[in-house]
């Protein structure tokens, strides 16, 4: 294993540091908590947390500040926080007007998620929540009941954030929430494994000329193995596999996010933005929005994904395109 670490056991508590060094002008770390908060000033609004296992970078911490999350919770390599982590953030962020907290669907994160809200609760602070199932590869995997939640959280953090920016109460929040969720659809593909630190070696492995569909951000199993093809092959059958999910028509109006896991070069990403823009031309579907590189990541692992964006409402565009002041986005 070849990593720019010190201990392994340090990796966490040592990248927070770097990374509130690096972002020092927009986010802050919490004293006793591995929590990353923003620094502007609170303005009574609804606060957003989201969260999980680090490993993932720059998610969710990278998505910290003005229009997007007022704190994340860093769990250990793909470890979900703790109950106490999450309440540590739930206080700090609260500006009086209530907390969401954006929850990808992984047994772990809705125990220790739901279990903070409950405590929140008891002291008297407004939360609500959601859960994130936008990865359409599985329906049940290692651990998640349902669909995983993975890189279409970050266009769930865009929309909320905006809306939470200009004032939207926690009831109106929540209602936005359940209304996209399930207009985002991400399916992915791997090349090679991600290799967690204290552990030394990959996840799993794929011969040198073999490739992974529907692998997950924790290397959990996908829905078939094949050999490497070119980039043209792989974009048809994820952009075929998300049209379907959608049962998408000629003339819809999508967002597109190119995701890279870790280890794939921006070079690559760009060949496969390009074969997915010909084949979503093709089939009539208009792309109002596009971005492309490493935001819900999985350590080193080789590969990337996808996610469309079903825009039904022309509010949901205008989010998406305003500005926000995070390190990441």
């Amino acid at each position: 294993m070849k990593k720019i670490i010190n201990q392994a056991t340090d990796v966490v508590p040592e990248m927070l540091e770097g990374f509130c060094f690096i972002h020092q002008d927009l986010v802050h770390k919490l004293p006793d908590a591995d929590v990353i908060q923003k620094t502007a000033s609170k303005a009574g609004k609804v606060a957003l947390i989201s969260g999980g296992g680090s490993g993932h970078e720059p998610s969710h911490a990278g998505f910290v500040g003005e229009g997007m999350l007022s704190a994340a919770v860093c769990g250990a390599v793909f470890t979900s926080p703790t109950p106490d982590q999450i309440l540590a953030a739930i206080k700090a962020a609260d500006e009086g007007a209530g907390v969401f907290l954006i929850i990808k669907n992984y047994s772990g994160d809705l125990m220790n998620f739901e279990m903070a809200q409950e405590l929140a609760e008891m002291e008297g602070i407004k939360v609500s929540s959601i859960v994130v199932d936008d990865d359409i590869a599985v329906e049940n995997s290692l651990y998640t009941q349902g669909r995983r939640g993975v890189a279409g959280t970050l266009f769930v953090h865009k929309i909320l954030g905006h809306a939470a920016a200009n004032g939207a109460s926690l009831s109106e929040i929540e209602d936005l929430a359940q209304a996209i969720i399930p207009n985002i659809h991400t399916i992915g593909l791997a090349l090679s494994g991600a290799t967690v630190p204290e552990i030394g070696e990959p996840g799993f492995v794929l011969s040198d000329d073999e490739i992974e569909y529907g692998v997950g951000i924790h290397g959990e199993p996908g829905y078939r193995k094949e050999q490497l093809k070119s980039s043209q092959h792989l974009a048809k059958e994820l952009v075929d596999k998300l049209l379907q999910s959608f049962s998408a028509k000629e003339g819809e109006n999508y967002a597109l996010l190119v995701n890279g896991l870790g280890a794939t070069p921006l070079m690559e990403q760009y060949i496969f933005a390009r074969d997915v823009a010909h084949l979503l031309e093709e089939a009539g579907i208009t792309v109002s929005y596009q971005k492309l590189g490493n935001f819900m990541t999985s350590l080193d692992m080789a590969g990337l994904s996808l996610t469309l964006f079903k825009l039904d409402e022309p509010d949901w565009l205008e989010a998406l395109k305003a500005p926000v002041k995070t390190p990441a986005w």
